[in-house]
């Protein structure tokens, strides 16, 4: 979607006459900061016209002249110069702080009562980073215009006073170079601007998909969403193409500013040298030139052009009011769901799945409630659920809706507020009943064995141990690095092969209710389908799986779709007619796999 008017230019066109007065009442408040401003840096700014003069009457009136000992004294001088100029460099970094802080302070005040009074969303970005990029370019500004400003000033004086002639090869070249580079101030803070929007756009795209990306995958919504990215990223990539180009017209204008004068020089030495110029007039000339006018001006073009830049563009963006809602807007959109379907459920009831008719549960739920906070809205409400011995589950639902929270209530993680959970005729906790795989494996340093066995007791056999890694497709992996007694460093492994280690634990630890969080996320399809068939063919074992795939949702005997106060259980088939949610995130999914053997 194309980024307004006004974004792109970061509404400068409307705010710049307001920044100005702001900038100008700021300034008239402190009158006397700007007088020892300017006082240290003339005496900064000595040394320039003394350095270069002092060089020219050491070779004039010294060395050239057979009179060393003038020369000496007068290179004293330039060194007595640069000293002083040094302390004068000091003095100015305490003045531009008590310039810069009260700016701050008046940045920072201005954003949290916008924060509290319009319940901004970006005050706290404002507060914590564009307020310090705010202090730290102004700081940069000034020094840089400041500099430019006293040093240019030394160096024309000291120019006039060692020849007038040398003004006239090189002022004009001078004053084109800073004219070039005045030039491309404005264009370049627009490009900045477009820069910094198209940066974020696409930054807020990349928000709100990650988070989602197992929603994107289930809804087979990945051209969708990649088509959109790209095309924020193609607007990027434009907007910096557009950026480096202008920012090429800052090296013309060193190039004519900066270097031009020095070449000048050279060229007319013979007729300056005809024209009454002395030898040590022409030195002291280039050292102008090439020790004082090249420096502040290559200080002046890349300070003042960068940071320059980017202060307006935080400037505007920390004093403009924009509308609520106003920005760029997210592409990203997932499939259209159900119209009976609000986009975020309520959450406040669940439905409940009917108990089985089994003798023996593995896991039974009544009424369970839950929220993060005492005024949060549940989580989970009065939710009943059953599995029998031996069930094979699987958990599917939008990003955040509560699946990863209902495997940490079973493994006794989180406490409810409501409701009671008994793992084999157990209250949880149960720890001996449940093993929970999370997304993120732990791996510890030590040999894979140690890392294989965590959950048991005494010593595995082997064979055991080679069953176990062969079941979930560890083996491998286990050959790879030399057999279970090979030492394994957990930051040499890949994500997927820390799944692999962790499903293999699970597989041999002696709960018989395992939980897989998402614990093959980083595996393919194929991997993916070994280490549930295993888990599910376990002897006495009962599996729970959070799928992120369709193929592994149908892999299991029920599936439960967690949907706020839709929540429901059932088939493939069954959810197909009864789940306007489950339709939506198996409609593109691929075709059913091959049932699990039993």
């Amino acid at each position: 979607m194309a980024m307004p008017a006004r974004d792109r230019d970061g509404g400068a066109g409307l705010t710049a006459a307001p920044m100005r007065r702001r900038a100008r009442g700021f300034l008239r408040a402190r009158r006397r900061v700007l007088l020892r401003l300017g006082a240290w840096s003339v005496l900064e700014a000595g040394q320039t016209f003394v350095v270069g003069y002092a060089l020219a009457r050491a070779l004039d009136a010294g060395f050239l002249a057979g009179n060393a000992r003038t020369g000496l004294l007068w290179l004293g001088a330039a060194g007595l110069a640069v000293c002083a100029g040094a302390y004068g460099t000091g003095r100015v970094y305490g003045v531009v702080a008590a310039l810069v802080e009260p700016a701050r302070d008046r940045l920072v005040a201005g954003v949290v009562a916008r924060g509290v009074r319009e319940a901004d969303a970006g005050a706290l970005s404002g507060l914590t980073q564009q307020v310090e990029i705010a202090r730290d370019t102004l700081a940069g500004v000034v020094m840089v215009t400041r500099s430019f400003l006293f040093t240019a000033v030394g160096a024309l004086i000291g120019l006039c006073s060692l020849a007038p002639l040398l003004l006239a090869v090189v002022l004009p070249p001078l004053l084109a170079g800073v004219a070039l580079f005045a030039a491309t101030l404005k264009p370049l803070a627009r490009r900045q601007e477009a820069y910094l929007a198209a940066d974020e756009a696409l930054a807020q795209e990349l928000g709100e998909a990650l988070p989602g990306l197992r929603d994107i995958t289930a809804s087979g919504a990945e051209k969708h969403v990649a088509d959109a990215i790209g095309r924020r990223t193609d607007a990027e990539l434009r907007t910096a193409r557009a950026l480096a180009r202008w920012s090429a017209t800052r090296v013309a204008a060193l190039a004519v500013g900066g270097e031009l004068p020095a070449i000048l020089l050279l060229l007319t030495a013979p007729w300056l040298l005809a024209h009454d110029v002395t030898p040590g007039a022409l030195v002291g000339a280039l050292a102008y030139v090439t020790q004082s006018l090249l420096p502040a001006l290559n200080n002046l073009i890349h300070g003042l052009g960068t940071s320059g830049s980017r202060l307006t563009v935080v400037l505007g963006r920390l004093t403009v009011q924009r509308p609520r809602g106003h920005g760029a807007e997210s592409e990203v959109r997932l499939p259209p769901r159900g119209r009976d379907q609000p986009h975020r459920p309520d959450t406040r009831r669940t439905t409940a799945l009917p108990p089985s008719s089994c003798a023996h549960n593995a896991l039974s739920i009544t009424s369970l409630t839950f929220a993060y906070g005492p005024t949060s809205e549940p989580v989970l409400h009065n939710l009943d659920l059953t599995l029998p011995a031996g069930a094979h589950l699987a958990v599917v639902g939008p990003s955040g809706i509560g699946k990863s929270t209902l495997t940490s209530l079973i493994t006794g993680l989180l406490t409810p507020q409501q409701g009671t959970i008994r793992i084999h005729d157990r209250p949880s906790p149960a720890p001996q009943a449940t093993v929970l795989i999370p997304q993120e494996a732990y791996v510890h340093t030590g040999t894979l064995a140690e890392n294989l066995t965590l959950f048991r007791d005494g010593p595995v056999p082997e064979p055991e141990l080679l069953a176990a890694a062969d079941a979930v497709g560890l083996t491998p992996l286990l050959k790879r690095l030399g057999g279970p007694s090979a030492p394994v460093d957990p930051a040499e492994l890949s994500a997927g092969e820390r799944q692999l280690i962790a499903l293999a634990r699970a597989y041999l630890s002696p709960a018989p209710l395992a939980l897989l969080d998402e614990a093959t996320c980083h595996l393919d399809p194929e991997a993916e389908a070994r280490a549930e068939r295993a888990f599910a063919a376990r002897p006495g074992g009962t599996l729970i799986v959070v799928a992120h795939r369709i193929s592994s949702a149908r892999r299991a005997d029920r599936i439960l779709v967690m949907d706020g106060a839709r929540t429901t259980c059932g088939t493939h088939d069954e959810l197909l007619r009864a789940s306007a949610l489950y339709r939506d995130l198996a409609g593109r999914w691929t075709p059913r796999p091959a049932p699990l053997p039993r």
